[in-house]
């Protein structure tokens, strides 16, 4: 990766921003009309729309919040961020390059949707760029089905959900997937309870492989893939009936979702150790949970 000799202005993070910009604006596009094709006969009120509000971090830069609070998609945070500044002692112990210089840079998207409709799965994804002497690629997707008869590898969205993801590693290199698979299967994982959140998909952290066109392109390849095959299984799902065992279901099984994004998820620890805007980090959070 390229060095950073001013962690404000490094064209490699520029150019990442600007790529998660434009995802997300077609993010927008494609939420907002799968909002706008949810039947009527199962979804009360007008088709939502994104709320974009734009904040400020005193120590360096800022982002884009985005929520959509509709009749399909429940609730969705869709942000882009990029900040920079300096890393606490005990931060940069833990960064590569920042033991040299302890200036970053740091830039991202992230999504994460909950449906209304409990046949609809959560989605989740986050792709960034990190920069201090060095820097890297980092992120993922995942696919969290509510009901158990969902919650299996061989299920068919689970099925399509991989096969997308897979296709994005493979253009990059053939050996990507199984890893970044593995490492998603480890980390999206509740140790307390001994089972995983969903079913999975990649994870991959602090990924440099020497070339940063190829992370980047693959970085981007992440991104397109999610936006392509989301849309598919909601769209699928978006027309089948609930009852209200699914609900109770989906409720209580947010509520695992919730206990991980607290307990053990990195990005919500390293938004709010370096300062992040607190509402977008746990925008997160499901609106309506349950626990038995």
């Amino acid at each position: 990766m390229e060095r950073v000799d001013d962690p404000l202005t490094p064209a490699a993070a520029a150019r990442a921003r600007a790529w998660f910009d434009e995802l997300r604006d077609r993010f927008v596009v494609a939420f907002e009309a799968l909002e706008d094709e949810a039947p009527d006969d199962l979804y009360d009120g007008a088709p939502g729309r994104f709320e974009l509000a734009p904040w400020t971090r005193p120590e360096g830069g800022g982002g884009t919040m985005g929520l959509l609070r509709g009749r399909f998609f429940e609730k969705c945070g869709l942000h882009v961020s990029q900040i920079h500044g300096v890393f606490t002692p005990e931060m940069a112990a833990a960064m590569p390059g920042a033991n040299e210089d302890p200036r970053f840079v740091a830039t991202g998207v992230s999504l994460i949707a909950h449906m209304r409709n409990p046949r609809a799965p959560a989605v989740h994804m986050n792709t960034r760029y990190l920069a201090t002497t060095t820097g890297w690629f980092g992120g993922g997707a995942d696919l969290t089905p509510l009901l158990d008869e969902q919650r299996r590898e061989d299920a068919p969205d689970a099925v399509l959900f991989h096969a997308a993801l897979k296709g994005a590693c493979d253009a990059h290199d053939g050996a990507w997937y199984a890893d970044f698979k593995a490492q998603c299967d480890r980390y999206f994982f509740l140790p307390h309870r001994d089972e995983p959140r969903g079913v999975g998909g990649i994870f991959f952290d602090r990924h440099d492989s020497g070339d940063f066109e190829r992370d980047f392109a693959f970085t981007r390849a992440v991104g397109e893939a999610v936006l392509d095959v989301f849309p598919k299984i909601a769209r699928h799902r978006m027309s089948e009936p609930w009852t209200a065992a699914d609900r109770e279901e989906q409720l209580i099984r947010r509520g695992r979702y919730v206990e991980f994004n607290l307990l053990y998820d990195r990005g919500t620890l390293f938004g709010l150790k370096t300062g992040g805007n607190v509402q977008s980090i746990l925008s997160s959070m499901p609106p309506v949970v349950k626990w038995p």
